[in-house]
């Protein structure tokens, strides 16, 4: 490991945007500390010599803390933080259903503050570095068929926003991060068409250029669905829910 190469620790890195994040800063020369559930599949990805496995279920607190301590007590330092866990399951969400709702939030909600506590006091100790949340479009305004998922999403959105401006005065970034429909071991679930359906090699690329090649607040793609979204996000609730009831009937 060079002392020249820049850390970042990403978590959700099993599947999905982050497995495919986690490769991408790798191939682009970074050390990439990996954390996920599935201990296995970290462990056939460290097999690259830029990828380090760190397993790690983020609904644990304590293990946060710990895995975190590991990371740097073999890194060193870390420059950023991508955290990119998430659960979703379409099919449980037809109807309200609490249980489902309470692990969506815990994980998707919950599982990242647990991440960003864990290395809160290193970053404002360093005084400088990046904490990254992975969102989504889902958090802009209510859907229909995503009473847990959506407001997971949405809690993270008004989260990150809140400790912008915490972390600012230590000068460490935070940024989130809203992708629209990836295509996923999570949207393989959707059994409707996603518009603009889009790799996570495509997610990938988008997400390390966004973190760094520019200082924005939020990285979203693609923007030919995001920027829609955006324009109704600042309807009136009136003409709002009269146009996504008109599209969800269709």
């Amino acid at each position: 490991m060079s002392e020249n190469q820049k850390k970042v620790w990403i978590t959700g890195a099993s599947s999905g945007i982050g497995k495919s994040t986690a490769e991408k800063f790798a191939k682009e020369g970074w050390q990439v500390a990996v954390s996920a559930r599935r201990k296995e599949i970290l462990d056939d990805m460290a097999k690259n010599p830029n990828i380090s496995s760190y397993p790690l279920d983020v609904v644990n607190d304590d293990n946060c803390k710990n895995t975190f301590l590991k990371i740097i007590s073999e890194f060193k330092e870390i420059d950023l933080c991508i955290f990119c866990s998430g659960t979703y399951d379409p099919k449980k969400e037809k109807e309200i259903n609490i249980e489902q709702s309470k692990f969506v939030m815990n994980v998707n909600y919950f599982g990242v503050l647990n991440c960003v506590k864990a290395v809160e006091k290193y970053f404002k100790e360093k005084k400088g570095g990046h904490i990254s949340i992975v969102s989504s479009i889902a958090g802009y305004r209510g859907l229909p068929n995503s009473s847990g998922y959506g407001p997971s999403k949405a809690a993270l959105n008004n989260f990150a926003e809140s400790i912008y401006f915490d972390f600012k005065k230590y000068s460490v970034r935070v940024s989130v991060i809203s992708p629209g429909f990836i295509k996923t071991p999570l949207t393989d679930k959707n059994d409707f068409p996603m518009p603009f359906l889009r790799s996570v090699e495509f997610a990938a690329e988008k997400i390390y250029n966004g973190l760094t090649k520019s200082n924005s607040f939020e990285i979203h793609f693609p923007k030919q669905l995001t920027l829609l979204l955006k324009f109704l996000r600042l309807l009136p609730y009136k003409i709002y829910l009269f146009l996504i009831y008109k599209l969800y009937k269709r």
